[in-house]
């Protein structure tokens, strides 16, 4: 089998093709075709199906030059083995075009979901560990919005943090959108130095460090430049349709109702909205005005929507948090919002959603 595939030029060819061809040789090497690039093509031969696995790794390449992300050896590597066990054609990871040279095209349209994440921490894979938190990540591959309440160290943002970059490296999203109310915890901090960016990064901090936990600095620096990953006070976000993207929206507690209405209505197509919030630490000072049990409240019967409670059980930061939170009980604001999470799984999806 003879393809011909047409590649970028400038430096997209060498995102694709990689220094000094460097990709090309892996893909020789562990597919076993011959394989010459030329100008602005790449030819390949071969057998069938090592020819057709070679070509949906470097249309994988493409769709990442486009995205402006530089893959690593071990990213390409990764990329040349989820090829091969997928069985180098459909499924493979991106929409291709026909054969330049005639013949059947294959559909590379991105897999769906099955739950799983694709995305390590310390070389370990990141997954559930709790039957809820694996509810949550089932919640999040269903639904295109979903809420979760949780106390300090559920898991709930590190898991919305992991489920985006699996998005993101899935090519099932564009984007990766992190938000945060820039609220203090209860200190009037004054103005603080340095110009704006130096401003809101304390507020942004633990995003940051859920990012770096999961991809090494100088990905997670490059991602943030190219505008791939954007970590951002809520407040940016208004006027602005987010398509494409995984968009988080971190300590929703601390959101007016407004600001909450704001947030929600930015989703465009093809996004994932994730909002987590523990209604125990609202820092506003009117709890009652928390835009998280508000909005809880107001679409707990609308389809489309998960909803998941994480509780102490969940906790899997230090043995010493579970138990400051047992001994600090549930507030009144917990108990309002898993009344009303709970009143969402005893009713189920309504065929249409509040008056209100």
């Amino acid at each position: 089998m003879n393809v011909t595939i047409r590649v970028p030029r400038g430096a997209d060819r060498v995102t694709v093709l990689g220094a000094a061809d460097r990709n090309l040789k892996m893909i020789r090497e562990a597919l076993g075709v011959n394989i010459a690039a030329r100008d602005d093509v790449v030819h390949l031969s071969g057998e069938d199906d090592s020819v057709r696995a070679a070509r949906a790794v470097l249309e994988r390449l493409g769709d990442a030059a486009e995205r402006h992300l530089a893959l690593s050896r071990r990213e390409v590597l990764g990329v040349i083995a989820d090829v091969s066990a997928r069985g180098g054609g459909a499924g493979a990871g991106v929409a291709c075009e026909p054969d330049l040279l005639g013949g059947e095209p294959i559909d590379l349209a991105p897999a769906p979901w099955d739950g799983r994440l694709n995305v390590t921490s310390a070389g370990r894979p990141i997954a559930p560990k709790s039957p809820r938190q694996l509810a949550y990540l089932e919640s999040i591959r269903d639904n295109d919005l979903v809420f979760c309440c949780g106390p300090a160290g559920t898991g709930k943002t590190y898991l919305a943090v992991a489920s985006a970059v699996h998005l993101l490296r899935a090519g099932l999203v564009k984007k990766v959108v992190l938000a945060r109310p820039a609220v203090e915890a209860g200190e009037k901090l004054g103005f603080l130095p340095g110009d704006m960016a130096a401003k809101i990064n304390p507020y942004l901090r633990p995003l940051f460090d859920a990012l770096h936990d999961m991809m090494d600095f100088a990905t997670a620096k490059r991602l943030v430049m190219t505008d791939v990953v954007e970590v951002a006070p809520l407040a940016f976000l208004r006027g602005r349709t987010l398509n494409h993207a995984a968009i988080i929206l971190d300590e929703a507690q601390n959101t007016t109702k407004g600001q909450m209405q704001m947030f929600l209505t930015r989703m465009g197509q093809r996004s994932k909205m994730i909002v987590t919030g523990d209604t125990t630490q609202i820092d506003l000072p009117d709890p009652r005005e928390s835009g998280l049990i508000d909005a809880i409240r107001r679409l707990r019967r609308t389809r489309g929507i998960g909803f998941v409670t994480l509780d102490r059980g969940d906790i899997v930061r230090h043995d010493l948090v579970q138990r400051i939170v047992e001994a600090y009980g549930e507030t009144d604001g917990q108990r309002r919002t898993r009344r009303a999470t709970e009143e969402v799984g005893a009713s189920g999806p309504a065929p249409a959603p509040d008056p209100d």
